[in-house]
């Protein structure tokens, strides 16, 4: 992976003016940026200080936990999957086996994961679909008016409506997380 530029921009896909910050874009980013505004997706993407864990991302975003959204990708079987949930939330390895219809499951590698996305772990965008592979995602993920995700960076971030999450990324919507949230630590 590399970086196109060092170059961000915080800016509203509705026509807002472009505010330079300090980001890593890579090719993942402007390729997500670009696929959005082909489809006319109202979205937000922006720039910040890097980003290793979804708290810290929901504090630099302004956003709540709830509403990020957590993209994992999983190895099902020897079948690479997308699975996207809130970002509050962990995934549930039982249901997943059930919906998936397998009986092993792992988290891709980092190598895995640069092969298959071009992106490091905790940077993937929720959009599996765009590196052919099918995605799944969480229902709860769909409560909140919109979400937050990390877009191939953990220096750049995309705010967009959950109903269009869920349509670009042709999701699957079904039950794949634990009952009980994370509580966010305060440091």
């Amino acid at each position: 992976m590399t970086s196109e530029s060092s170059r961000a921009h915080d800016e509203a896909h509705d026509g807002g003016a472009p505010v330079v910050a300090p980001a890593e874009r890579t090719a993942v980013t402007d390729r997500v940026e670009a696929w959005l505004r082909e489809r006319g997706a109202p979205f937000r993407i922006f720039g910040h200080a890097p980003v290793r864990t979804s708290e810290e991302a929901a504090r630099v975003r302004g956003t709540p936990l709830e509403a990020g959204a957590k993209a994992l990708v999983v190895q099902a079987d020897e079948w690479p999957v997308q699975v996207v949930l809130p970002a509050s939330l962990k995934v549930d390895n039982a249901r997943l086996r059930a919906v998936l219809g397998v009986r092993r499951l792992r988290f891709a590698t980092p190598e895995e994961l640069l092969r298959l996305t071009d992106c490091r772990p905790g940077a993937v965008p929720p959009f599996g679909n765009l590196f052919g592979l099918p995605v799944f995602l969480d229902e709860r993920l769909t409560s909140p008016e919109e979400v937050a995700f990390n877009a191939g960076s953990d220096t750049v971030s995309i705010t967009m409506r959950s109903a269009d999450l869920v349509r670009l990324s042709e999701a699957r919507v079904c039950r794949i997380t634990q009952i009980e949230p994370r509580v966010a630590t305060s440091s």
